[in-house]
């Protein structure tokens, strides 16, 4: 009890001292995650997209080409910011610019070096979401789409990504929250991010069990209400589990083929009382 009694001193010894910096830091970090992550989600789905468009042989070569030619650089490009960590990304990016351009150009703003690093991270990883939540789709949504004379933008932004955008929204907030996490990171390039806060912290006093036991109690806060706000927003997406128009359909009731759960067919209790009425 008494060194726990000292941890408790000690994180309020750092929050009196620096509350203002680790608050700025948790700031940041959400700004930076929310920003990336809606980004990497556009980034993947125009990938996704593009990786999706079909081709046959009866089409013609230039088209053929430039597709396959897409599918490679998207290919390329996943495996390239899948393959490898997100640290050295940002070393690569932010440090490699100069040293190519022999310091002709660089990265003036830390903010736009870090949201492109975890922008391009996530759409790496969107890209392959995104196209697993478009084949996913029954193809006779396509099939159907094609038959009353929608083309190929019109079946997917109509039709088919509203679907999978439904499929993947656990991907899109585990990727949030992934993000989160993993823009501590960016302090390699100088991102004043919440991990950023404890580095600082911690420096200035050597209490660095006390400040990483504020950043875990402070992450793990962040993740839970993120968790939370996304599990509202996928039944928001579910809809209403209701039955009634389908009930209301003539066309239904005469085929007698709606059937609620539980409940058994629409019919039944109609068929019941006829059975007693021939008693």
């Amino acid at each position: 009890m008494g060194k726990f009694a000292q941890l408790i001193q000690d994180i309020e010894k750092l929050w009196d001292k620096f509350g203002d910096v680790y608050l700025r830091g948790i700031r940041s970090t959400l700004i930076l995650a929310l920003v990336a992550t809606a980004i990497g989600c556009l980034i993947g789905f125009a990938c996704g997209v593009l990786n999706t468009i079909p081709y046959t042989k009866k089409d013609p070569l230039p088209k053929r080409f430039v597709l396959k030619l897409i599918r490679v650089v998207i290919r390329i490009y996943v495996e390239v910011f899948r393959g490898t960590p997100m640290m050295l990304q940002a070393v690569f990016i932010f440090y490699g610019l100069p040293y190519v351009t022999n310091l002709q150009h660089r990265f003036d703003s830390i903010w736009v070096a870090s949201i492109l690093v975890v922008s391009i991270n996530t759409g790496a990883y969107m890209a392959e979401s995104v196209r697993g939540g478009i084949i996913s789709i029954d193809p006779g949504q396509t099939e159907g789409a094609k038959a009353i004379g929608m083309n190929h933008f019109q079946t997917m932004t109509s039709v088919i990504l509203p679907q999978a955008l439904r499929n993947i929204m656990p991907q899109i907030g585990n990727n949030f929250i992934i993000n989160v996490k993993d823009t501590s990171v960016m302090f390699v390039i100088g991102f004043p991010d919440f991990f950023a806060a404890h580095r600082s912290a911690s420096g200035a006093n050597y209490l660095f069990f006390p400040s990483a036991t504020i950043e875990m109690i402070g992450y793990l806060t962040v993740t839970l209400v993120s968790s939370f706000i996304l599990r509202r927003i996928e039944k928001k997406l579910e809809g209403d589990a209701s039955y009634e128009l389908a009930a209301a359909d003539q066309l239904v009731m005469v085929a007698g083929t709606y059937r609620h759960p539980g409940k058994g067919e629409h019919l039944a209790e109609r068929s019941k009382e006829l059975e007693r009425d021939g008693k």
